[in-house]
């Protein structure tokens, strides 16, 4: 089985998408994933085209392929709430422009947080969230919308498979939406992970497993049901080493690309360091490597 896995990797205005190449190839990745600019914020940079140019360069040298590289869009954009229409407004904006970006770095999906309700139905933020990304799909071209599978914290849409199909349904054009999963999240909105395979039944029953583009693979500090969204590393949270490799090795996802999001070492201490590299170990050999107690 061709597995393709990365992680998160950083996308600085020093090196932009070359450093991100760079990084990805120290943890012996053959995928990543990168925000344009900062998680929580919509200032971004200009792209530099030679650092582009330099980054495909080193990618088609270490046998990365483009389009298994993911973008994820700044958790702030919120397209599920219209009762602001000049911020729901201004998240179009700037989604085009984000979809702009996309482009000229050579990328063609990009994962979004279907939204939070706040002051609305969920029906009603179904239908905006539709809406917004119809109009985006108007002023671009090329790149896929990757609607994310949400933990249910919140208000939050997208936290079942029939909320991925309401918009999905509502969408114009259907070949440029799919559908991100992650482990962490689909534990806490209370998908059983150890019962992976009823789960990509209904889901191809209901949506087709062709429309999944992306995997995040994280383990979960959280009960199961829990809505919480809190990531844990591979094989130290409640989801499990096993059940987790169940879903990388699964044959009706071979060809998706499995993206780790998982905290790092000492998070929040001047010794702290990516997990990546050992969890991608860890992953192609079919071993819990205990790399914190060691």
């Amino acid at each position: 089985m061709n597995l393709i896995i990365g992680s998160h990797v950083s996308f600085n205005n020093k090196k932009q998408l070359l450093g991100s190449v760079e990084e990805a190839i120290s943890y012996n990745a053959n995928t990543f994933m990168i925000y344009t600019g900062g998680a929580q914020s919509t200032m971004r940079s200009d792209i530099n085209d030679e650092l582009t140019y330099e980054g495909h360069k080193l990618m088609l040298e270490n046998n990365i392929n483009a389009k298994n590289v993911i973008v994820h869009a700044p958790y702030i954009v919120n397209l599920a709430n219209r009762s602001d229409k000049t911020k729901y407004d201004f998240y179009i904006d700037f989604f085009i422009k984000e979809l702009d970006r996309c482009k000229m770095l050579g990328l063609d999906k990009i994962v979004l947080h279907p939204g939070s309700a706040t002051t609305c139905s969920k029906e009603e933020a179904i239908e905006n969230i539709a809406h917004g990304i119809n109009l985006i799909y108007k002023s671009t071209t090329n790149t896929m919308i990757l609607l994310e599978f949400m933990s249910g914290k919140g208000t939050e849409v997208g936290t079942s498979i029939d909320e991925l199909k309401a918009i999905i349904d509502k969408i114009d054009d259907k070949d440029r939406i799919g559908v991100c999963l992650d482990s962490c999240h689909m534990n806490d909105a209370g998908v059983d992970i150890s019962k992976i395979d009823d789960f990509l039944d209904e889901f191809d029953s209901k949506i087709g497993i062709d429309k999944i583009k992306c995997f995040h693979i994280n383990d979960s500090m959280n009960q199961f049901n829990s809505h919480k969204d809190r990531h844990a590393n591979i094989g130290y949270g409640t989801i499990g080493f096993n059940n987790l490799l169940n879903i990388v090795y699964n044959k009706r996802l071979e060809g998706i690309p499995f993206i780790l999001e998982t905290p790092y070492i000492n998070r929040n201490q001047s010794d702290a360091y990516a997990p990546y590299k050992m969890e991608i170990e860890s992953i192609r050999k079919k071993e819990f490597i205990d790399f914190i107690n060691k």
